[in-house]
């Protein structure tokens, strides 16, 4: 599926390999949800939060981050895209994991087309589904094998927390390939790796990136993807809905085109990028999971599940579940300005952590307790 059928991205800047569930009734009560999520009688994925909507002061402050962090956003996906291209080559084809990856593989794709210090690239790009504990959708890695050389094919997400999704690629490949599909490379791109989890990435910083500030309305008025039995039959895609009445509050063309505009401003300092990152030692440590570990049993939480580390996935808590509270090294860090407005418009408490590892964390209410 496309925009404007499907999602407000340009169609020629993703295509959706998703079926639509825009009619579907898949929206439950926020506390709810988690309950029946906790008690392990519903999966994540079989529903969708009711949609938080920010007010002005939270949006004339994802104005005010966006326009101060274009130029480093832009910096860090024009150098994760000539890694991927000196690494892997010129023949390549983009496939972002839905939703969080989407933006940045819109804007990769949007950096290898724009002919700023190289020929420009026709690179087409994809967005699939990828659910913890259910692997990813394989009727869309059929797909994938069958209209492109999987050797081509680069999974690619925002940023890493603790790494969950990491494992959950490799995992989900590898059963793909052993029930007979074909091999994909199951090297993960992001944008920001904070949890020192993968090889391939824009910048290792625990930093503010835009497209976590909001929900559906920042990420191409679609909704995080759903894997229900009721709604999903067998040889269908994975599902997802298009929020189309939110289009009125919908930012996610301006942010895709305020860093496209910073490319020209950055394309001098891409090379030199590239290179500081193909010179270090990109082995993964897994470190951030160590310190999630740390968390989880300082805090007394069942479950690393509960756990989410770094600016991204903090954010995430605060706008789609139940927050128990907020961890940050620096009281008033300025990339997590936006972290503070939620929680104080939820009465999250927020706690200093000066040796926390990551910059900030946010801790999943046990609702079972």
């Amino acid at each position: 599926m496309h925009g404007p059928e499907f999602g407000s991205y340009a169609p020629e800047d993703v295509s959706w390999l998703l079926k639509d569930l825009s009619d579907a009734d898949l929206e439950a009560d926020v506390t709810e949800r988690e309950r029946r999520i906790q008690a392990g009688v519903a999966h994540y994925a079989e529903s969708l939060p009711v949609e938080f909507q920010p007010d002005a002061e939270y949006r004339e402050l994802f104005d005010r981050v966006l326009a101060d962090s274009a130029e480093r956003l832009a910096l860090a996906v024009a150098t994760v895209a000539e890694l991927v291209i000196a690494e892997r080559g010129e023949n390549i084809v983009l496939v972002s994991l839905a939703r969080a990856g989407t933006p940045v593989g819109v804007l990769m794709r949007r950096w290898l087309t724009s002919g700023i210090g190289r020929a420009p690239l026709a690179v087409p790009h994809y967005a699939v589904s990828i659910v913890r504990d259910r692997g990813i959708d394989a009727v869309a890695l059929d797909y994938l094998a069958r209209h492109h050389d999987p050797s081509s094919i680069v999974f690619v997400d925002g940023w890493t927390g603790k790494g969950a999704i990491t494992h959950e690629l490799t995992a989900a490949l590898d059963a793909y390939h052993a029930a007979g599909g074909a091999r994909f490379n199951d090297e993960l791109v992001v944008l920001a790796d904070p949890a020192n989890c993968v090889r391939t990435y824009g910048t290792r910083d625990d930093f503010l990136i835009a497209s976590a500030c909001l929900n559906s309305t920042v990420s191409g008025l679609v909704s995080r993807t759903v894997l229900n039995d009721t709604l999903i039959g067998p040889g269908e895609f994975h599902g997802a809905k298009f929020y189309r009445d939110l289009i009125g509050a919908d930012v996610s063309n301006q942010l895709i085109n305020t860093v496209t505009a910073a490319f020209d401003v950055i394309g001098d300092k891409v090379t030199a990028a590239v290179d500081a990152i193909r010179n270090s030692d990109r082995t993964p440590d897994w470190s951030g999971w160590a310190s999630v570990e740390k968390v989880r049993a300082e805090y007394g939480i069942s479950t690393v599940n509960y756990v989410k580390p770094g600016v991204g996935e903090t954010t995430r808590v605060l706008l789609r579940r139940v927050p128990w509270r907020v961890l940050v090294r620096e009281a008033d860090a300025p990339e997590h300005a936006h972290i503070r407005l939620l929680a104080a418009a939820r009465n999250v408490a927020v706690e200093v952590v000066p040796d926390l590892a990551y910059s900030c964390m946010g801790l999943i209410k046990e609702l079972s307790r």
